[in-house]
């Protein structure tokens, strides 16, 4: 399979289940890797059959900040069953990290991997 890639998309929302965070937006990073099938050797400039990295980054960004989750596990399996939604996308690697969370961490979060049913 093939991959896109949209990596540390920096997103301002309200996630978590301390009182702070459910009053002021904090910075999210998402990290999305999804998989598409190859494209045709004999076209591969063509792009009717690509998945739009811009549209789906701005997706996403749309999502996270109007979600509201108390976990980052939610929010990744929003995240993930977006990106399923696309035609072509087959699987999908989820990361959604909280850089502002512990102090001494450069960031905590969750990763996962969905597939298309």
């Amino acid at each position: 399979m093939d991959r896109i890639v949209i990596q540390n998309l920096r997103v301002r929302a309200i996630l978590g289940i301390l009182e702070r965070e459910r009053l002021e937006p904090q910075e999210v990073r998402v990290s999305v890797t999804a998989f598409t099938l190859p494209r045709p050797v004999e076209a591969p400039d063509e792009i009717s059959g690509c998945v739009d990295y811009a549209e789906l980054a701005d997706a996403i960004r749309l999502l996270v900040e109007a979600a509201r989750r108390f976990t980052v596990e939610a929010l990744a399996e929003d995240i993930a069953r977006l990106c399923l939604s696309r035609a072509g996308v087959r699987k999908v690697t989820v990361r959604v990290e909280k850089p502002e969370a512990i102090p001494w961490a450069d960031s905590v979060g969750v990763e996962i991997e969905r597939g298309a049913d």
